[in-house]
């Protein structure tokens, strides 16, 4: 029977190939909800629930094109350092947003800064990345 459309409720942890954990929902003592189907998760995780029974564990692997796609290049933005505010207080590795259509916010993070531009990423830190998800699901809520 399909859970597609029905609000699940499951317990996870996600890792890289390497075994490096990203994510756990056991680690934060709370299950994830959402429902089955709505676009509210990666493709590869609702297409893993979509057939699962309560009490039912599976672990799968994702590849990319499942998860968050592949890196795009297109998305290392260069900012001339003259239009970036308070550069003097920006390190490689910090989060920032950028403004995108409409104001809508789009979370990047600074690559490179030199001396006269600075360098944003807007891929998804995990784009590019295959990964594995141990589910666990708790409960179903017609």
């Amino acid at each position: 029977m399909s859970n597609n459309g029905k609000k699940l409720s499951v317990h996870y942890r996600g890792t890289l190939e390497n075994g490096t954990q990203f994510d756990s929902s056991y680690d934060r003592g709370q299950t994830l909800q959402f429902t089955c189907g709505a676009g509210q998760m990666i493709a590869g995780f609702d297409k893993a629930v979509e057939d699962m029974q309560v009490g039912e564990k599976k672990k799968v692997l994702l590849q990319p094109s499942e998860a968050y796609g592949e890196r795009n290049e297109d998305l290392v933005i260069s900012f001339p350092k003259s239009n970036v505010p308070q550069t003097e207080d920006l390190q490689v590795g910090d989060h920032v947003s950028l403004a995108g259509p409409g104001g809508m916010p789009i979370p990047a993070v600074i690559a490179q800064i030199t001396e006269d531009e600075v360098h944003v990423d807007a891929n998804h830190e995990l784009a590019g990345k295959a990964l594995i998800f141990e589910i666990e699901l708790v409960s179903i809520d017609e």
